[in-house]
């Protein structure tokens, strides 16, 4: 005998089980950010290659590896994503890579604060374990009430966070006393 309900929960169940698993971990990513007290470790949107080239000075952004149209795009759809969720943003902390002050600034969530404990590592360019120490110190001491953003490599959020990041996904964190727990991953497409 066909049993419908049974039929039902089970189409419902195969539909569920093509959803990509991040949907609900977004869901409560997003919320937990509207609470607040949170930490947003950002990559630097989109800037086509690795490193930066011979003759990198870091006043001068035209010896850089800078954002591409694309990029720039993605900041400005970030900073909007965030607005229109709600998420308070109470302080904004950058790399003085042109690349990450870009990102920082396009997204439109208050003043951008250039921050060379944010600054890349990559390939000798600073002290790793003095740069990640100082920034595990500055997210262990955010209390909020709103989140913290800090644009800066991936160097440094797999430095701190362990994982890799893509171009432009954020790593949300939770202080702790002295360290911190993912909350979430965040990547906000383009619009």
């Amino acid at each position: 005998m066909f049993n419908l309900r049974f039929f039902t929960l089970c189409m419902l169940s195969g539909l569920l089980s093509l959803l990509p698993l991040t949907t609900y971990a977004n869901t409560a990513t997003w919320q937990a950010l509207q609470e607040g007290g949170l930490v947003i470790l950002m990559r630097h949107s989109l800037a086509p290659g690795i490193g930066d080239p011979p003759g990198f000075v870091l006043e001068d952004c035209d010896t850089q590896r800078n954002l591409s149209s694309e990029g720039r795009a993605h900041a400005v759809a970030a900073g909007q994503a965030l607005r229109e969720r709600g998420v308070a943003i109470d302080a904004v902390y950058s790399s003085q890579w042109c690349r990450a002050l870009e990102t920082a600034e396009l997204m439109a969530l208050g003043a951008v604060v250039p921050a060379p404990w944010l600054n890349s590592f990559f390939r000798g360019r600073g002290d790793q374990v003095a740069i990640t120490q100082a920034a595990r110190e500055r997210m262990a001491g955010w209390q909020g009430p709103g989140n913290m953003l800090l644009v800066t490599h991936q160097v440094n959020i797999t430095a701190l966070t362990g994982g890799g990041v893509s171009s432009g996904e954020m790593v949300v964190v939770r202080p702790q006393e002295n360290s911190f727990t993912v909350v979430g991953r965040l990547s906000v497409p383009s619009r």
